[in-house]
């Protein structure tokens, strides 16, 4: 699929998330990359470069206080070819991984970490 298409897609994935979820949703810009920069794997101990669909980038809703204004805006990453990946592996629409990442990334957004998501999305994080 091409960038455009994918953007396209991401747009209507954020658009379809529940408006009362959006209305918390604040200084936060969407950025779609092709893969996690090697980096970024390392520093997750994420092994794979398929391991990886999203990343927030930022200063969670619960950590901010009022001093926090004038800060550059949090930044959610969608890569690209990991999310067709597992669209193609789970035989699921891209549209509809994109839906799950967004809306997994914007919990970190509201500052809840991966044991909090995993109890809301109904899944075990990897035991240490």
């Amino acid at each position: 699929m091409d960038r455009r298409r994918f953007q396209e897609l991401a747009e209507e994935a954020f658009d379809a998330l529940p408006e009362e979820l959006l209305g918390y949703v604040d200084n936060v810009v969407f950025v779609v990359e092709d893969w996690p920069d090697d980096e970024t794997l390392g520093e997750m101990e994420i092994e794979s470069r398929y391991g990886l669909l999203g990343l927030y980038q930022g200063v969670s809703l619960a950590e901010r206080g009022v001093d926090t204004s004038g800060v550059l805006p949090d930044r959610i990453l969608l890569y690209q070819r990991p999310i067709e990946h597992w669209a193609r592996e789970d035989g699921l629409e891209v549209f509809d991984v994109i839906y799950d990442t967004l809306l997994h990334e914007i919990g970190h957004h509201f500052g809840l970490d991966e044991e909090d998501l995993a109890r809301l999305e109904g899944w075990e994080p990897e035991a240490d």
